[in-house]
């Protein structure tokens, strides 16, 4: 019934009015026509009601899809010719999130073939027989197309499926038609922001629309839906100053801007905002919604100035002292600190004309740090009064002025210090001419004292006089010689000679300061010339005859040459065999008068005449060395080196170093005699594991084996059985054999009697001193005698000679508890 339904253009099939479908079908036939190649498709629909979960949501379902057969008109002679086509199949809408029984039927797929023949209906595609396989199933008769679960359109949006018609034979009986499940969106996702704090600044000062920040939430709904369409707006703001509005934002964009004046950093340093997204276009009932927090900093600018703490400021200063610090400057700046806007910059206005002052920024603490950079003289200037203005490292934002606080004064009192007295001018020139005589009044070289106010005494001294020619009056600076000047001298350097001066006062503390006097001595004739070289060498037969000398004068032009040359009359034979020719002014030419010289040193004295105002002349001696030559002209005999020979100087220059040579070799034999001869006397001191007193002796070797133990025990008897003269009993190793005769030594008494072991220790020193080349196996030691007079105590104390002697053992009780014993047995007299 074409009042039912009507059609339009894209092929969207429309019902004109509500139709009552329960419990029935209605079929409709839709024709398509081609208005150029006429040709023409027809396409049956039909309808069923839909099912009582879906009714009243608005959705016009097309239950049953079929398979298209059409007729079209193209021949010319009007024959018609059927020809298969597929149609555009509308989308299928299926609502995410259902919560109706499965599998849910979607929709029927049909094909007119089925009433002649069985088919069976299948569709393959995503969400059917590909991943994700199974959320939708058709029945394979009926060709009833259904989902089986719940669909999420934020993980699957829409399927694309092709559903297929074969027979029983699985040959195909109609062209598969493609089918598009569209995933319908329910809003079930909240707005999510992309960040949980938002960070934004705005400068200080802003005017109100100035843009500060965008927030961003993103909604997994679909964005062309209410479901998707996000609102935002601000909550609430903190702090609430100077406004409870300082910030808006645009509800769409989530672009947030100022909407008041009054943002002060000095105030409050940074807002707080709660913003809050929604969905459904904003709607509070049906929406949903999520929060945010947003950060807002004011940043500095510079619209504070800096104002110094105090109007006045003091400080001091030496004298004549540079890059030391005057005074702090301080100054207070309510801008973020360490930023432009808060680092100060000083500038003196008034009160520094010469430039002596600078302030320098404390980058840590901002102060400004007064400092003198050109020296200051107390006599000229005794204060200074300094303007100085503050300043930002930027200007000031407009409309913002300097305040008076950001000028103040500082006070700079000069203190007074001795300054050193001045040399004027400095260095002083003078000309003189050489040869001035000593005690001549020069000049008088004098310091002036800078300390105006002060009075004090000046005394001069001389510092630096190489050559020692000049001494200076200490009292009034008069400069007079003590040594003839002469311009000849090595301490002369281009013609100049410099002398320096002290001149010292009499402050607390004492001053002094330094003067340079430079004399620029001009030339007189005072030195006489000389020939040169002073020595030539000869052949015997010389080829050609010839020397050329040269004359020699310290002095200068026209002092100097050009010079005449003459041979000397004495003695007779220099006439006879030279002759002499000037060649030039400072030349001439020594030539042999004979073709044959012998060998030998010769001496041809020459007198040369210089052309000084009063000339001088001077007879030089040249010594001439005549040689054999080889055809080369040099000599080869040893005559030239006998000729030559060492001069007087060298000779005694070798004879003291071979005499001190000696002397040393024989002070370190000495030396090391010396030596050997203090350790051997000392040798018991020395070593402590050699003294007796303390010490059991130590042998590296224990004896010769039996034969050592061969004693003469009769020593061990009792004194009673012995004679009352001392016997000499010479103990030796058996296996010894003796180096030398022996040796008698100085006797020496014995102790009378002190015991059996007593008269055992004499006889063994007895055999000791008497028999010196036996070795002390199982003996005692021999010490050579350490002679009178030593710290240290001897062996001799024990009286070990060949007579019978009182000795004295009462110093045994001095040598400690060890040697208690031996005093009590020794030193007790009768007892």
């Amino acid at each position: 019934d074409k009042h039912d339904f009507s059609v339009n253009e894209d092929g969207g099939v429309y019902a004109l009015h509500h139709l009552n479908l329960l419990g029935k079908e209605k079929a409709v036939l839709v024709y398509a026509h081609d208005l150029q190649t006429k040709q023409v498709w027809k396409a049956r629909i039909h309808l069923h009601s839909s099912p009582p979960h879906l009714q009243g949501q608005g959705l016009h379902q097309v239950p049953e899809i079929l398979f298209p057969w059409r007729s079209v008109v193209v021949r010319g002679d009007g024959t018609l010719r059927r020809v298969k086509r597929d149609w555009v199949i509308p989308p299928i809408n299926v609502p995410e999130n259902s919560r109706g029984q499965f599998p849910e039927d979607l929709v029927r797929i049909r094909s007119d073939r089925d009433k002649n023949r069985m088919l069976r209906y299948s569709v393959t595609g995503p969400g059917a027989d590909q991943p994700p396989t199974g959320i939708f199933i058709i029945n394979p008769i009926s060709g009833q197309l259904s989902v089986t679960k719940p669909l999420d359109r934020e993980h699957i949006s829409n399927f694309h499926l092709r559903a297929h018609a074969v027979d029983l034979n699985g040959n195909q009986v109609e062209n598969p038609i493609d089918i598009v499940i569209n995933v319908i969106d329910q809003n079930d996702n909240r707005p999510e922001f992309t960040h949980s704090i938002f960070n934004g600044s705005v400068p200080e000062g802003s005017k109100p629309g100035s843009f500060v920040m965008t927030v961003t939430a993103v909604d997994k709904d679909d964005p062309k839906t209410a479901n998707g369409m996000l609102r935002y707006k601000i909550l609430s703001q903190n702090p609430q100053s100077p406004s409870s509005n300082m910030f808006t934002i645009n509800n769409k964009t989530g672009d947030i801007i100022t909407v008041a004046a009054g943002l002060d950093r000095e105030k409050v340093t940074q807002y707080t905002l709660i913003i809050q997204a929604t969905d459904m276009e904003g709607n509070p009932t049906y929406g949903l919604s999520n929060t945010a927090t947003t950060v807002i900093r004011i940043t500095d600018v510079n619209d504070n100035a800096p104002e110094f703490t105090t109007e006045t400021f003091f400080g001091e200063v030496h004298e004549n002292r540079v890059n030391v610090i005057v005074a702090n400057l301080t100054v207070t700046d309510k801008d973020q600190p360490h930023t432009p806007a808060w680092s100060a910059v000083y500038r003196i206005i008034a009160g520094d004309p010469t430039g002596r002052f600078s302030i320098p920024t404390d980058p840590t603490t901002n102060e400004g740090l007064l400092t003198v950079v050109k020296p200051i003289d107390y006599e000229s200037t005794r204060a200074f009064m300094l303007t100085v203005e503050a300043e930002n490292e930027v200007t000031l934002v407009r409309g913002i002025h300097l305040p008076r606080q950001s000028t103040a004064t500082v006070s700079v009192r000069i203190l007074d210090l001795n300054e050193s007295p001045e040399f004027r001018p400095n260095p002083k020139s003078m000309r003189l001419e050489e040869g001035l005589s000593a005690g001549s009044m020069l000049t008088t070289f004098t310091a002036q004292d800078p300390d105006r106010y002060m009075r004090q005494t000046i005394k001069y001294s001389k510092m630096y006089d190489p050559a020692n020619w000049l001494e200076i009056n200490p009292a009034n600076g008069q400069i007079s010689t003590i040594a003839i000047l002469d311009r000849e001298s090595p301490y002369i350097k281009n013609n100049h000679y410099n002398v320096t001066f002290m001149a010292s006062d009499n402050g607390t503390p004492p001053a002094s300061g330094t003067g340079t006097l430079q004399i620029y001595l001009t030339d007189i004739n005072d030195n006489a010339p000389h020939v040169f070289p002073p020595e030539v060498e000869m052949c015997e037969r010389p080829e050609p005859n010839a020397l050329n000398l040269t004359a020699s004068d310290p002095d200068l032009s026209p002092n100097a040459g050009p010079f005449a040359f003459e041979l000397a009359n004495r003695p007779s034979d220099v006439r006879r065999n030279w002759t002499l020719h000037r060649l030039n002014g400072e030349h001439a030419q020594l030539r042999l008068r004979i073709g044959f010289l012998a060998s030998g040193l010769y001496e041809v004295p020459i007198t040369i005449t210089d052309s000084g105002n009063l000339p001088m002349s001077n007879t030089s001696y040249l010594r001439v060395k005549v040689c054999q030559c080889d055809h080369h002209g040099d000599c080869v005999d040893m005559e030239r080196i006998i000729a030559a020979g060492l001069g007087t100087g060298a000779i005694i220059a070798i004879l003291i170093c071979i005499i001190i040579l000696l002397v040393l070799v024989l002070l370190f034999v000495m030396w090391m005699k010396r030596r050997d001869k203090e350790r051997q006397a000392k040798q018991l001191l020395i070593d402590p594991e050699d003294d007796v007193r303390d010490n059991i002796l130590k042998y590296d070797e224990e004896g010769g084996g039996e034969e050592d133990q061969d004693y003469d025990l009769s020593q061990l008897q009792q004194p009673d059985a012995l004679e009352p003269e001392c016997v000499k009993v010479g103990i030796r190793r058996l296996d010894e054999r003796p180096l030398h005769h022996d040796h008698q030594y100085p006797l020496r008494s014995a102790a009378p009697h002190p015991g059996d072991i007593g008269d055992f220790i004499h006889e063994g020193l007895k055999a000791a001193d008497n028999d010196p080349t036996a070795p002390p196996y199982d003996s005692l030691l021999v010490f050579d005698y350490e002679g009178s007079g030593s710290t240290a105590g001897s062996l001799s104390s024990l009286h070990s000679s060949s007579s019978c002697g009182d000795q004295d053992y009462d110093y045994l009780g001095d040598w400690g508890p060890r040697f208690r014993k031996l005093a009590d047995l020794y030193g007790g007299g009768d007892d």
